[in-house]
């Protein structure tokens, strides 16, 4: 790893700086693509220092306030690799993926550039299979005996800290040194009761905190349909359904199997706190029942109220009960999914 200072004023960088030596300024927010959104910046000495860390700290960087950033020796590059270790559903065993062309989005990478290789979770890995690795990426010597010992160390990362993702990129050749440039650790969420020690970041924004703590999923997106369905299927079908007719989501909410009126009540309060163009509400009743979704819109219309234009769909359980109970408070019911979407769509055109 290259040497390196967390800072969060201007007087901390320019210190780091006059001690390191010429060096990378990183901002720290979670999200990646921060060197061509500004966020990695580079600086020679300390008056250079000052101004990249005036301009870094404090940026809003894709939604995220820059506060701290980390000071890096600048390395001399020769070469950029990448490599990681993550999970393949589909096989059931951890993929070790690498390539001799790092430093970039690796969706970007062509399938031939791209060196894959499962593990078999029963022997874990070889020390031959680290070699073969580099190999592949074009590697021989001591440098290939770098690579397959840090390919080795991200495995165990990997395994000990029950990781979805263990990345390095770029992984750079600098002279006759293997650096890691830059990492990513994402820990499964289900085995951090096994970490006490790991911090917790919570990265939802208010409206998501608000929602989970209800015990609903949901996601902010940058359209003006607001919708719930239930369901984390036809929730995905609801959105697809409204960009398929032209219209924006404003967010992912499932509502889920057997919500009860209360926290669905909650949950449309929440969708009208978004102020959208209209509401879209899609349930295909199964545990969940119709005339407890019904039962819940209208508790929320005759109590706080609904301000922008409501639309519902319902299908399935007590679907016949639900329509009646929509229907007496003046609230007509679609059958049909796409009619719904298309309705929800044409009256946020009007809006």
């Amino acid at each position: 790893m290259p040497e390196g200072r967390l800072a969060s004023t201007v007087a901390e960088v320019a210190a780091a700086v006059a001690e390191i030596g010429p060096a990378a300024v990183k901002a720290q927010v979670l999200v990646g693509g921060r060197g061509k959104a500004g966020g990695i910046r580079f600086a020679e000495n300390r008056q250079e220092a000052e101004a990249v860390a005036g301009a870094i700290l404090g940026m809003n960087l894709k939604g995220y306030l820059v506060e701290r950033v980390y000071v890096e020796e600048k390395l001399a590059v020769d070469a950029e690799y990448y490599v990681s270790v993550t999970v393949d559903r589909s096989a059931r065993r951890p993929l070790i993926m690498a390539s001799a062309k790092g430093g970039i989005e690796i969706e970007d990478v062509a399938e031939e550039d791209l060196v894959r290789r499962h593990v078999d979770l029963s022997f874990g890995l070889p020390a031959y299979l680290g070699r073969e690795i580099a190999a592949e990426m074009g590697l021989s010597g001591d440098l290939a005996k770098q690579v397959a010992t840090i390919i080795g160390q991200l495995y165990d990362v990997f395994r000990s800290h029950d990781a979805e993702l263990v990345e390095i990129n770029p992984l750079v050749r600098s002279g006759e040194r293997i650096v890691a440039a830059d990492a990513r650790l994402n820990i499964d969420d289900s085995a951090l009761y096994r970490h006490p020690g790991l911090p917790e970041v919570d990265e939802g924004t208010a409206l998501e905190k608000k929602v989970h703590a209800i015990g609903l999923a949901y996601v902010e997106l940058d359209g003006d349909v607001a919708i719930m369905a239930n369901g984390a299927g036809m929730s995905m079908a609801t959105l697809d359904a409204v960009q398929h007719f032209g219209g924006r989501p404003a967010n992912f909410l499932d509502a889920g199997g057997g919500a009860s009126v209360e926290p669905t009540a909650q949950a449309i309060e929440v969708l009208c706190e978004m102020h959208p163009k209209v509401i879209l509400i899609n349930i295909f009743g199964g545990i969940t029942r119709c005339d407890d979704v019904a039962r819940a819109i209208t508790q929320v219309k005759a109590g706080p109220g609904i301000p922008v234009p409501l639309v519902v769909r319902l299908a399935g359980t007590n679907e016949q009960a639900g329509i009646e109970i929509l229907k007496a408070a003046g609230i007509q019911a679609y059958r049909d999914m796409d009619q719904a979407a298309q309705e929800a769509v044409r009256l946020s055109k009007e809006a």
